[in-house]
């Protein structure tokens, strides 16, 4: 049920943010170590979006990381100081395809969703239907993590980050009980989360701030976040706060 990984902090190359530590987001791709029940590897594909001095960049590709030659032919040029990314483990009847690779991304926001809705389609129609036409053509893979992006999208032109991603879960809760929603929203400077039936952890200091899955080493800073809450990153800032 996938894996993935925010990162705001000191300008590095996007490769180093992928492979960092001994229990790298790209070895999390072949040996994750919390997946709840959601599969053993995640090989169905991958995707990065970052934010440097140009704006923002994304790749995503239907490949393993570990076999995609980007990560380590280019991806190491490329230098930023935030960065968003997520590896992926297709849901049974779910396609696997570029566009249904997270992160999703709109102007200065980024997304990914790790886990899964339960249900899927028929437990998102309710919500989707209160969707612009224009949004909905716009989706960009029949799969439940591409709906919940256009869901928070759209509250987010209305609704500050905590606020739209707390209506998204409590909305979706009530039509798909039981459902995965480790959401994670980036837009270069600060992140958002939350901890919903999936493991998540976060690392702050005065310099950088991550929001991952799982941690990538073994640094004693590292918290894991209770289930059913929020999380509200930057660098030297930290809120964790119930759902």
């Amino acid at each position: 049920m996938c894996r993935h990984l925010g990162y705001v902090g000191p300008t590095r190359s996007v490769h180093d943010v992928l492979t960092a530590g001994a229990h790298s987001l790209a070895r999390q791709t072949w040996a994750p170590n919390d997946m709840r029940g959601g599969g053993t590897i995640n090989a169905d594909g991958f995707g990065v979006a970052w934010w440097g001095n140009e704006g923002q960049g994304r790749y995503r590709s239907t490949q393993p990381m570990w076999s995609d030659p980007a990560v380590n032919e280019t991806l190491p040029s490329i230098r930023c100081g935030a960065v968003l990314a997520a590896v992926r483990s297709a849901t049974e009847s779910m396609p696997v395809e570029t566009n249904a690779c997270a992160p999703f991304a709109d102007g200065r926001w980024a997304f990914s969703h790790n886990g899964v809705v339960r249900g899927w389609p028929d437990s998102l129609e309710k919500w989707s239907e209160q969707l612009p036409v224009r949004d909905l053509l716009e989706l960009e893979a029949p799969t439940d993590s591409a709906v919940l992006w256009l869901l928070l999208r759209h509250r987010l032109r209305e609704q500050d980050p905590i606020p739209a991603l707390t209506s998204l879960l409590r909305d979706v809760e009530t039509t798909a009980p039981g459902s995965r929603l480790n959401l994670l929203l980036g837009d270069g400077h600060e992140m958002w989360a939350s901890a919903w039936d999936h493991a998540l952890s976060v690392l702050v200091t005065e310099d950088m701030a991550v929001i991952a899955s799982e941690p990538y080493d073994d640094d004693p800073n590292w918290q894991s976040v209770p289930d059913r809450h929020f999380v509200k990153a930057r660098p030297g800032h930290l809120i964790i706060t119930p759902i």
